[in-house]
Formats: structure tokens, C-alpha cells, sequence
């Protein structure tokens, strides 16, 4: 058995299938394409759901694939065990409806003593309970000792989940010797030690759960195969753990570089070295996918796994970001197999980066806070956290639960999840009250009555406006139907169709279907996962019924507006890119007639020079009549050449090739100008962040970029006129205003001051003696803050002695501002101005304090106004008397 590295065993494995036949697949994006049911992609069969279902067709029968996983449901193991890890590559092969048992058991068996050149006697292998047909394929066909084949029960060899296609599996094992052994004198294969390692598991669906548990046989038989390439790798290496394989125990000695701690030293420092190594494996394939930190969802997940990595940086006392660095090794050891990674480098680093910083920004304030909880716990004699703390911990630190979870599990103690999930889930009702909720688009389920095989034709690349069509289906009322009538809302089917259904960030097209005098006027169109396009709408006149011969009519107008502001946003990326650098990638879009929004990583604000070169870029590539030209190619072939492909995006065998001169090439399915003078002109509306290290551009085309420079220029030409002056004089004029403004704001001021010191010397002169101070204490009329402070600090100045209570009324809004001011001699007599506020702002139903020379307070009840003030000179005298 050959010491095989990590990365050549992968190759050896997709080698040896694609020998047999099988389509060699990249692994899919850990973001589920069309999949609401998963979060995240967690096995190697789950992007393929569709194929197994029959609700899509394979590109080939036969499939094989390294999938990227990412599962954690047990992070708050990782690290205190060499066996988990939140991130794995699954090896498998799969068969449509072609091979069965016979096939996947003979080349299972080939591929580990032949290739992996592994020892028959110390593999194993173990069937279900009554498959006596894979036993006998494996005793008398492939070869096994009878020996060494176990017959296990259902929850062991029989793969179900709930009713549907499901059936039994064989699990291939391998002894590691005496020296993983329990000890147990019934140590055999399934027993919970380390010394029978399972590590392939071929499952053979072959039945249909009822839900009641009645099985009968599918019609179309399928192999679904997994082996965990890092738990291969720890065989063929020899090593105790997925932590020693060599790719990941090279991104081990990287973080110690960094850290200066050793793996091995001990089992405190191993702790942080996995779970740094684990996170960072996960986070880097994240990010590579499109995956970017947030509060929700996979994001959160992201943010999860960066912060309890970086928390774990800091325990082996790293003090800034450090992970990004580690984040190369990653892409070093990987990127033959997944180049996207390579692809992305910067991108990656950059992300990892800025969340690093972002979490730095708060991890020291809310670490101290947290110990403070915990000391207090201890103090109080309790062991649980309250969701109110907890939620602040989250809320104003960035703390994810999980990481408070796990540091007061380090204590002995617990935090309060369900008063958490209760304050989480109100701060998300209040979020969403202002954005009205958007509902699924249901129809797309709904069973047609047509052949999954069977596809809407979209002509609308090349018929630009109309096509003449059959009508295939019809729903109504929420149901399949055979008609549907005048007044009716619900969804045509056509055969084909030049209506463009919304995808890729552009909306759909619009128009009318026609029969005769008969109307349906489309308002939107979406597509299936069967590729069959539901036109939406309502019939305007007379009738439409199914095998109706029709005639598809869009709205050509809105399509070209749509048009020209898609191809601008192919001239936008590629101009953004040059100016920002190549960091940029797309992370959304929205294309709309003639606006445009277009979603991009980057993390800054762009100054208004960069913002103004953009925008000169786009225009002059506008201005020179690039020609649009559309290619379809192999996929390789369009990478080879340079095309520009959006993160986490699924693209088949062929894409197309939008290529405008040689100033942008893209893969995208969108519909384009050809020819980018026909864009007419491009204007930046707005830019602004979206969402951590994504920054979004809004802009308009077309006609919608001509309204703008038009209501810009009729604004100008307003306030020129409103100024009295022309538009090329309104620089200046505008300027010589403010000057001018500002001179007056002074000169005001002064008055304002003058008036002011008049005032208070008035009042001062009116003081009333009590003890050794002078008290003042009036109303003032409606003014502002400002000037009360600005009294306050001339009395005190004034007269050391003072002790000034003011009030400001306003009667409008029906409250009372109080200020004090305590001169130096007046505080030295004991009169504290927050004394006099709390005591004037009690009997007037407010609340205020301050300093001993200066405080300030409100009152609401303006009918206790006088007493308030008049008690000033008892306040005064009680605090002398003390």
C-alpha cells in the first residue's frame, strides 16, 4: 500500500471512474442551485437531487465528482476531537438508471486493492440484513471472504429518509491493527473504537417508501457512492487523524509559523491549531463559492466559523488579523483541483481580512464584558446567562451566540437560547415590517401533465419581438386547466417562446399572447426547473384553451431599454475593475428597462474621482461602437479564453460568450444590444454600501439617462433663475450667497451675544442674596440651548458667587429646558448645579443632572413653572445649611 498525498488520491479516484466511463463533473458550489431545502451543500450527492429524482436529465448516465462539503452540526466538537471537522471532500460515483450492484460493488473493490493497492485481509465489508443479492456479489463475484462480509441491520446498512426512493447499502471498512483496538474480546466490524474504519459507503436505491413502510420496487435503479477523501487519505498515510493528512497538517505548520505555538505540545494549544486549520479550510471554499459574512443564513455561518477562529487566534496570542494569511496555504494545497480558488486569491484574502478587522474592532470590549457576566454569575451563585445579555453581547459586539455558548461552557455554565431566539426574532420582526413580504412563486411545482423531458424553446435571442407558438398548458385558479377565460388570471405554457423569463438579475419581458380576437397580456414570465416557461398574467379578451395556436408579441420598446442597460452593465464591470482593481467581482444584479443595479466587492466608498472615471470609461466605450457579439463554447474553452464567470453560478457543458470588442468578454444568458452605441448614454445615479465589503452602483440608460441630465439641467436652470443670475455664472453666484450667509450668521451672533450678556447683567443685578451666594433664578423666554449655556457660562464668569437657575419655554411644544451654572465661591458653599436641576425638573415632571458648576433638565408641567423657580432660594439655602 503506497504513502499517496492527498491531492493524488483524488485524481486517482475521478481517473479511475472516468476509465469506466463516467463524466468527470467539477464539484458544484457549495451554494445549492435551486435547492430551498439546504443551506448549504453537505454530501456529494445533494447537488444532484434532481437527476436521481428524475425531475432533470444528467449530462451522462454515469457521474463521478469530487464534492466540496461543509457540515456543522457539530462545531462545538471541532478542536476538542481529531475526528471532526466542519469541512470534507466527498468522493463518489453515481449511476442514472445505468449500473447497479453488480458494477458498483466490482469496481469498488478494484479501485481499493488495485489502485490504492490496499490488502484484501484487512478490508471488510458489510451488507443489509436480507440483501442476500449483494452478499452473493460479494462472496462469489467480486471475490470477498465470506469472512469478512457482515450482515448488518437497517439502521446500519439501509439508507431512508422518510417516504421516497431509498434502499440498502454496503460499507467498506479497514482494519488498522490491534493498536486502534478497544481491547474488547468481541472487537469486530461496527464496534465503536478506531480500529474498523469505514470509509465507503455504496448505496443502492432501488425501492419507494410509501411513508406507511410498504417498499416496492423503482423503475429506474440508482447508485449514489461516497468515500470521505480526507479519511481515505488518513489510511493510505498511515496518520491517526484528518489533522495529519499532509494538505491540512500543511495549513497546521502555517498557523504555527504565525502563532509560535507548537502542535503537540499540548492538548489546549491542539485545540486552537484544529480549530483554526478546520475553520480556515471552510471559510476560504465559502468565500470562493460567493459566500460573503452576514447575520443570516449561510452568511452566517461564514461569520461563525471566521470569529470563533479568530477568537482561537487571540487564545494563542495573535493580536491582529491573522487568518488571511493562512487562507494562502489553503488555495496553495487546493487549487489544482478547484482553480476557482486561485482564481479568487485576492478576492478571498480580502474578505477574510476585512471581517478580521471588523470583529477586532469589538472582541476586546465585549470579552470584558462577557468575564464581567460570568464574575457575576459566580458571585450570584448561577450558572446561566440571561438572553438579554446574551443578545447584547450579539447585537453590539458581534458575539454569535454559538461563541458566547462555547466560552461559558469553558466556565461550567450556559446561556438562556430561547430568551436569546426570542429578542433575535423581534429585532427581525421589526427589520422586516417595513418591506412587505414577497411570496414564492408556486406555480413552478405544480404538475403540468407534460413530459419532464419536454422544454419551452426560447426563441427570443434571435426572433426579437414575435413567434408563433402552441399553446402546451394552461394553470387557472392555482390549478392545471384545459382553458381559461376572459377575466381569468393564471399561466400559459407555450412550446416556445421570445418572451426572456427572469433570471440571471434581468427582469422578464412583457407583452401580450394572441389567438384571433382572443388576449392574454403577459406580466411576467419565470421558468421551471424543467425548462418550460409559465407566462403570467390575465386574459384581457375572449379565451385561450391548450394545443390553441397563438402568437407570442413582447413589448419591443421595454426589451430594448432592458437590453441596453444589460450591456451596460457588462461595460461597468469591466471599467469598475480597471479603476478599483481586480478585486472587483460581481456579488448581484438587477436589470431593468434602462436602470441598472449593479451589486460588486469592494471595501471602501469610491471617491467621486473614481465615480467620475467610471462613468468616463463606460460612456467612451459607448461612444465607440464596440461590436456585441454572442458565442456559444464549451465552457473550458470560454475559461481558457478569458470569460468572466459570476460566483456560485451553475453553468452547463456550453455557455454563452457575450463579447464586447476587447474591452469585456462574460458568460452570461441575457439578452444584449449588438452593438454598444445603441446603449445611447450611461449615468451614475448612486453608490453605497450594501453589506459588508459590497458596495452597490445604481445607474440609468438610454432614455432614463437622458430625463436625468434633463431634470439636472432644468434644476439648474431653476436656481439660476431663482438666484437672478445665469447658469454659468451660478458657481459663483452660489458661492458669493454663502459668503455673504456667513458674514450675517456672524454678525447675528453677535448681536445675539450682545443681547444676551444685556440680559443676564440684568438678571444678575436683580439676584437675590441667600447666605453667601447670589441666587438668580427666571424664565427666559423661547430660546435655544445654545443660548442658555452660553448664559449660564457669562454668569458664572461673571460672579463667582452666582447661583443661576434659567428656564426656556416653549409653549408649542409644551416643554421646559432648565439650565444651572454655579460660580466657583457658590459651588464652594456646597450649591451643586445638578442639585438645583433635579430639584426644579422634580416639581415640573422631568428629569435632568449635570456637573456641580453646570447642569442641564426638563420639565413638561409648564403650570408648576413658577413654583419650580421659586424654590431655587430654598434649594440654595438647604444646601448652605448642610
Amino acid at each position: 500500500m503506497d504513502k499517496l498525498g492527498l491531492n493524488q488520491i483524488r485524481e486517482e479516484f475521478l481517473k479511475f471512474f472516468e476509465s469506466k466511463g463516467h463524466l468527470r463533473l467539477q464539484s458544484f458550489p457549495l451554494v445549492p442551485q435551486g435547492d430551498s431545502s439546504l443551506l448549504i451543500i453537505n454530501s456529494g450527492m445533494a447537488p444532484m437531487k434532481p437527476w436521481f429524482s428524475g425531475e432533470a436529465m444528467p449530462p451522462r448516465r454515469r457521474v463521478t465528482t469530487c464534492q466540496k462539503c461543509i457540515r456543522t452540526p457539530d462545531i462545538e466538537r471541532v478542536g476538542k476531537t481529531s475526528r471532526h471537522g466542519t469541512f470534507f471532500e466527498m468522493l463518489g460515483n453515481f449511476s442514472f438508471g445505468d449500473y447497479f450492484k453488480r458494477e458498483a460493488c466490482a469496481w469498488a473493490w478494484e479501485f481499493v486493492t488495485k489502485v490504492m493497492k490496499m490488502p484484501a485481509d484487512r478490508l471488510y465489508v458489510t451488507v443489509y440484513l436480507d440483501d442476500d443479492e449483494a452478499y452473493d456479489i460479494w462472496t462469489k463475484e467480486v471475490g470477498v471472504e465470506p469472512g469478512h462480509v457482515s450482515r448488518l441491520g437497517k439502521a446500519d446498512n439501509f439508507w431512508e429518509i422518510g417516504a421516497g426512493p431509498c434502499g440498502p447499502c454496503s460499507e467498506i471498512y479497514f482494519d488498522r491493527g490491534e493498536k486502534y483496538s478497544c481491547g474488547k474480546p468481541d472487537c469486530k466490524v461496527g464496534c465503536d473504537c478506531d480500529r474498523y474504519v469505514e470509509f465507503w459507503n455504496l448505496v443502492f436505491t432501488q425501492f419507494n417508501n410509501d411513508g406507511n413502510g410498504n417498499y416496492t420496487p423503482l423503475k429506474q435503479k440508482n447508485i449514489d457512492t461516497g468515500m470521505g477523501l480526507e479519511r481515505l487519505a488518513c489510511i493510505m498515510q498511515g496518520v491517526d487523524s484528518l489533522f495529519d493528512v499532509d494538505t491540512v497538517m500543511n495549513i497546521t505548520r502555517r498557523v504555527s509559523s504565525i502563532t509560535g505555538a507548537v502542535y503537540g505540545v499540548s492538548e489546549k494549544t491542539d485545540v486552537s491549531l484544529r480549530v483554526i486549520t478546520d475553520h480556515i479550510r471552510s471559510t476560504t471554499m465559502m468565500i470562493s463559492d460567493g459566500i460573503l459574512p452576514s447575520n443570516e443564513g449561510r452568511g452566517y455561518v461564514l461569520r461563525r466559523l471566521l470569529r470563533r477562529a479568530a477568537r482561537h487566534g487571540k487564545l494563542l496570542g495573535v493580536s491582529g488579523p491573522f487568518l488571511y494569511q493562512v487562507c494562502e496555504t489553503v488555495i496553495d494545497e487546493s487549487r489544482a483541483a478547484y482553480p476557482e480558488l486561485e482564481e479568487k486569491r485576492g478576492y478571498i484574502s480580502r474578505v477574510i481580512k476585512a471581517e478580521e478587522e471588523r470583529f477586532a474592532q469589538t472582541v476586546d470590549t465585549g470579552m470584558r464584558l462577557l468575564a464581567g457576566y460570568i464574575d457575576s454569575l459566580k458571585a450570584k451563585g448561577e450558572t446561566v446567562l440571561s438572553g438579554e445579555d446574551c443578545f447584547r453581547l450579539n447585537d453590539t459586539y458581534g458575539f454569535p451566540i454559538d461563541l458566547t455558548e462555547e466560552i461559558l461552557a469553558e466556565q461550567g455554565m450556559s446561556a438562556d437560547r430561547e430568551g436569546f431566539n426570542a429578542l433575535m426574532n423581534e429585532q427581525k420582526e421589526r427589520a422586516r415590517a417595513a418591506t412587505a413580504a414577497l411570496g414564492d412563486f408556486g406555480w413552478a411545482n405544480l404538475d403540468l401533465g407534460l413530459p419532464k423531458e419536454l422544454s419551452t424553446s426560447f426563441t427570443g435571442y434571435s426572433s426579437f419581438a414575435e413567434e408563433d407558438a402552441t399553446v402546451w398548458a394552461i394553470i387557472a385558479e392555482n390549478e392545471p386547466a384545459s382553458a381559461i377565460s376572459e377575466g381569468g388570471e393564471g399561466a400559459i405554457v407555450l412550446d416556445k417562446t421570445p418572451f426572456y423569463a427572469e433570471m440571471g438579475g434581468q427582469v422578464a419581458d412583457t407583452g401580450r399572447i394572441v389567438c384571433g380576437g382572443s388576449v392574454f397580456e403577459v406580466t411576467d414570465v419565470k421558468k421551471t426547473r424543467d425548462n418550460k416557461f409559465l407566462h403570467t398574467g390575465r386574459v384581457a379578451k375572449g379565451s385561450f384553451a391548450v394545443e390553441n395556436k397563438v402568437r407570442a408579441e413582447i413589448d419591443s420598446g421595454r426589451r430594448r431599454a432592458l437590453m441596453r442597460a444589460h450591456s451596460a452593465t457588462h461595460l461597468l464591470q469591466a471599467a469598475l475593475r480597471k479603476v478599483l482593481g481586480e478585486h472587483v467581482e460581481q456579488a448581484g444584479s438587477l436589470v431593468m428597462p434602462d436602470v441598472l443595479r449593479f451589486d460588486f466587492t469592494h471595501f471602501s466608498a469610491l471617491s467621486p474621482a473614481e465615480l467620475a472615471e467610471i462613468e468616463r470609461l463606460v460612456n467612451e466605450q459607448i461612444l465607440a461602437g464596440l461590436e456585441i457579439s454572442v458565442r456559444e463554447l464549451p465552457i473550458e474553452e470560454a475559461r481558457r479564453e478569458g470569460a468572466m464567470a459570476l460566483f456560485g453560478e451553475k453553468y452547463g457543458d456550453i455557455v454563452r460568450v457575450v463579447k464586447m470588442g476587447d474591452w469585456s468578454k462574460e458568460l452570461c444568458g441575457g439578452t444584449h444590444l449588438d452593438n454598444t452605441a445603441k446603449v445611447g448614454s450611461f449615468k451614475i445615479t448612486s453608490e453605497f454600501s450594501v453589506a459588508a465589503g459590497v458596495r452597490r452602483i445604481e445607474a440609468v440608460t438610454g432614455l432614463k439617462a437622458l430625463e436625468s441630465y434633463n431634470s439636472a439641467a432644468a434644476l439648474i436652470a431653476e436656481t439660476a433663475e431663482i438666484l437672478k443670475t445665469g447658469a454659468s455664472e451660478l458657481k459663483a453666484k452660489a458661492a458669493q450667497h454663502m459668503s455673504e450667509m456667513r458674514d450675517m450668521r456672524k454678525t447675528i451672533e453677535k448681536l445675539q451675544a450682545k443681547l444676551m450678556r444685556g440680559e443676564a447683567d440684568s438678571l444678575l443685578g436683580a439676584a437675590e442674596t441667600v447666605g453667601a451666594v447670589k441666587v438668580v433664578a427666571a424664565s427666559v423666554g423661547d430660546v435655544s440651548a445654545d443660548w442658555l449655556r452660553a448664559a449660564g457660562d457669562y454668569l458664572r464668569d461673571r460672579d463667582e458667587s452666582v447661583a443661576a437657575v434659567l428656564a426656556a419655554v416653549s409653549a408649542e411644544e409644551g416643554k421646559i429646558t432648565f439650565l444651572a451654572a454655579c460660580g466657583k465661591k457658590a459651588v464652594a458653599a456646597g450649591i451643586k448645579a445638578g442639585d438645583l436641576i433635579k430639584g426644579v425638573t422634580k416639581l415640573t415632571g422631568g428629569s435632568g443632572g449635570g456637573k456641580p458648576d453646570s447642569a442641564m433638565g426638563g420639565g413638561k408641567d409648564l403650570s408648576r413653572l413658577g413654583e419650580a423657580l421659586a424654590s431655587v432660594k430654598e434649594l440654595a439655602a438647604a444646601a448652605q445649611a448642610l
